[in-house]
This record gives structure tokens, sequence and C-alpha cells, in this order.
């Protein structure tokens, strides 16, 4: 395990100040920090078992998400569970969030598409994030793709430096780095796919050493 030098904003600045996960989403569905709420359908708050051993964290809800009012609906995640399984991670026991917490998109005709959180609505998010990651004292938290890497450990942390490693924050739970499952749906040679996909499984076996028995 590498020390990780720096921290992000959900590990930096200031959290919300709840007394459970019930309370914080209560709190967190008038969320007007940013301005990424005007236009989404509803907050996507987390979603697991409050003892958690594991907590997984993207970018922001896409599309199903949004509409769904749950994380990790949608084909990234659909994906996302058969390759814990593959990896030997108890889904039922990981606790699944966004870095971001409202659907950030452009509008193109009839269909809304993903648009890419900016630093400055990271860091407003942080402090939902941040809080949950107080509250749920998890023995590992996987960083799925580089919106969630910045929020947990900074900027000058990269997904493809790091990518398989666990790095350990002072005072914090470790982090595992890995790529965004929604990275894998986007790869159009098949053979490809297959092989980042087998490399994605491998990455989330690194997280099988947290969960406890």
């Amino acid at each position: 395990m590498n020390i990780a030098p720096k921290f992000g904003p959900a590990f930096e600045l200031e959290t919300a100040d709840a007394k459970g996960l019930d309370d914080l989403k209560l709190q967190a569905e008038t969320c007007t920090r940013c301005d990424l709420y005007k236009n989404a359908t509803q907050l996507v708050f987390g979603e697991g078992p409050r003892t958690a051993d594991i907590v997984l964290v993207g970018e922001q809800p896409g599309d199903r998400e949004d509409l769904a009012g749950k994380p990790f609906v949608g084909p990234a995640g659909r994906l996302l569970d058969q390759c814990l399984e593959e990896a030997g991670v108890d889904r039922s026991r990981c606790y699944v969030t966004n870095a971001v917490k409202h659907f950030k998109f452009e509008p193109r005709g009839k269909r809304r598409m993903h648009s890419k959180p900016n630093a400055g609505e990271i860091q407003r998010c942080a402090w939902w994030l941040g809080a949950e990651l107080e509250i749920l004292q998890p023995k590992l938290v996987v960083a799925l793709g580089a919106t969630a890497l910045y929020s947990l450990l900074g900027p000058k942390v990269k997904v493809t430096a790091e990518r398989g490693h666990v790095l350990q924050p002072a005072n914090h739970p470790p982090v595992l780095v890995t790529i965004h499952p929604s990275y894998l749906l986007r790869i159009r040679d098949k053979e490809d796919a297959n092989i980042n996909r087998a490399n994605f499984v491998k990455d989330l076996t690194n997280a099988t050493a947290f969960q406890t028995n």
C-alpha cells in the first residue's frame, strides 16, 4: 500500500453535519450548493448498507440514474455489478455513490448527453461525499475514474499512474484507484474491450482483502 501525500476536497474540506445517512440524504435533497440542481430531475444520493466495508465512488448520475433517483442503475451500473461478482467482491456489502450528486448534461435534440463536472462542482459536492464517508467509516474506498479520484485525493493523483494501486491517505480510509465502468462501454473493438474488462476485474480483486468474513 502506497502513501497518498495529498487530500482531495472530500477529505480536506468541511462537510455536512448529520446524525446518520437518512438525515444526510434529507439535507442533500434540497441542495443548491452549485447550479446543477436547476436542470437535473432530482438529486441522486448514495445507496447501500450502513455497515458497508467498501464504498464505491463514481463520477455523477447518468440519465437513467437521474430519472430513477438511484445510483448505478444504468448500463455502467449493471456492468459494475457483473465485474464485482467476477472479482469476488460481495456487492450487497458495498455502498455506491458519486462524487457529484446531480446529473450534468447537454441537450441534443431529445437526448441528454453526459457533461463532465468541473472542479468547482466537485468541490461543492464534496460537502456530501465527505459526510457519507465520515458516517460510513469504510475499510476501503474505490475511486471509479478521474472525477472520483480528484474528489478523494486531489488533482495530482492520476488514474493512469495509480490504477490498481491502493493509496493510504493519513487518517482516512485507503483508496483503490481504477477506471469508471462506463469507459468499458465506450470501447468499440471487441478484443480491446475484453482486455480492459479483465483488467478492471483484476483491479477490483484488490478490494476483496477489505471485506471481512
